[in-house]
């Protein structure tokens, strides 16, 4: 309701204070925001992965991919220069929990280095507590704690990995014994030396996840200043939505004089 609502505003406006008057040695959006910048043109990785540990927050890297992509996902600077240096890199990720038995894989022992985020909350959110048994609440707490523990050993396997020589001194028991246990330590090779950093928050409030929203925004647009880019328009969704101003009525008459080969072959496969 609008108590929630205003507390979301009262965090966001906390942490406009703090990327307003906080020194830069201590202002934590203009931190992330140089840090995409190293990360995008130093380090040359061109996606980061957003992994909260919250299932309150599992629409929040989809809220992220809007905001940092529509933003500063752009090859011209504000002045209309042609960029010489990579922009936005693509955002994506899932709750860790999903995330951990899908694309964590590639993240672990991918070719592509990806910085990770981690982003947990040291206490869960739970409505109506007082009225639960406590066996309800200590199963609870006790799930809570995995959670934690899920998102904290991520974080710490991709910064330490496993040696191929750690790989071959233990034998999994999901492991065939008809492999060769060489060749199987490889496989269980950990690169590690993996980026990533971990956002902790006391507890998923309309008040943190204002603040949290108003981090990223800021973090974008100090680095989309960095980037010399005017991080405030979008004209890169205007073309495809003119094209579809054209092609609606195309769809019933079936009209395809002036399309490209491409389109007009698919309009004829949709007639």
């Amino acid at each position: 309701g609008a108590d929630h609502f205003r507390a979301l505003l009262a965090g966001a406006h906390d942490m406009d204070r703090h990327f307003a008057e906080a020194p830069l040695e201590t202002n934590l959006p203009v931190w992330l925001g140089l840090l995409d910048v190293w990360n995008r043109n130093f380090r040359g990785s061109a996606s980061r992965c957003i992994a909260p540990y919250h299932q309150g927050l599992t629409r929040f890297p989809a809220y992220l991919q809007q905001l940092v992509m529509e933003s500063n996902g752009k090859r011209v600077d504000a002045q209309g220069r042609t960029l010489p240096y990579g922009s936005s890199t693509v955002v994506w990720g899932e709750p860790g929990t999903n995330g951990q038995h899908a694309f964590f894989q590639m993240l672990h022992q991918g070719t592509d280095v990806i910085p990770v985020e981690f982003i947990l909350a040291r206490h869960p959110s739970h409505r109506h507590e007082a009225s639960w048994s406590p066996e309800l609440k200590a199963r609870l707490a006790e799930q809570h704690q995995m959670l934690l523990a899920n998102g904290l050993a991520q974080a710490s396997a991709l910064m330490l990995g496993k040696s191929t020589e750690e790989a071959a001194a233990e034998r999994p028991p999901t492991a065939s014994g008809t492999l060769d246990p060489a060749v199987l330590a490889l496989h269980r090779t950990f690169p590690g030396n993996r980026p990533s950093l971990t956002l902790l928050l006391d507890q998923v409030t309309p008040a943190s996840l204002g603040a949290l929203v108003a981090l990223y925004e800021h973090r974008t647009f100090v680095s989309g200043a960095l980037w010399g880019i005017n991080s405030f328009d979008q004209w890169g969704v205007e073309l495809g939505k003119a094209m579809c101003q054209d092609l609606l009525p195309r769809l019933a008459s079936g009209d395809v004089v002036g399309l490209d080969a491409a389109t007009a072959g698919m309009l004829a496969l949709l007639k």
